[in-house]
């Protein structure tokens, strides 16, 4: 619980309770978020995605569709977030010589931000490249996934000052 003067919590009630922020009094916006990460893979199974012969089919296909799925579901996996109408949502996966790099931007005309969305987006794609190359490569790790920018709201625009983790 925030002490008087101290910073407040939107998502807990007084009582220190968690709770879904009430956005009625907040404007509707055009928002924008675009979120990134990286699936980190074995030599081999980047030669598999390049050359389309991943045993279990078009994993960049399927894990595309998956980060589209994942960001309309958000609400359902994220506790405290709002449903959303989300106006598109673009998963792109490059394969790269060390393994695949996503990149997810999520719209909306709404009342609060695409920011989790688009995490979402990018987490599940990620996923879904696992699951398609995981006969090939057991070791692959998923990392570097973070919010590059977003847009709209009441706090405007907002880029990631470095690329990449912290």
């Amino acid at each position: 619980m925030a002490e008087s003067g101290g910073p407040q919590f939107p998502h807990l009630s007084p009582s220190g309770d968690a709770r879904m922020v009430d956005v009625s009094g907040k404007e509707v916006t055009a928002r924008t978020a675009t979120a990134t990460g990286r699936v980190q893979l074995s030599p081999e199974c980047v030669a598999a995605l390049r050359e389309g012969s991943v045993p279990k089919g078009d994993a960049l296909a399927v894990a595309r569709i998956a980060g589209i799925q994942g960001a309309k579901r958000t609400p359902e996996l994220v506790p405290l977030c709002h449903p959303l109408f989300l106006s598109g949502v673009d998963v792109l996966i490059n394969v790269v010589d060390d393994g695949v790099e996503i990149a997810a931007t999520v719209r909306t005309t709404e009342r609060t931000g695409v920011e989790m969305e688009a995490l979402t987006a990018v987490s599940v794609a990620a996923l879904a490249v696992v699951d398609m190359i995981k006969a090939i490569d057991r070791e692959a790790v998923i990392t570097d996934i973070l919010v590059q920018q977003k847009s709209g709201g009441r706090s405007g625009d907002w880029q990631r000052s470095v690329t990449g983790p912290r």
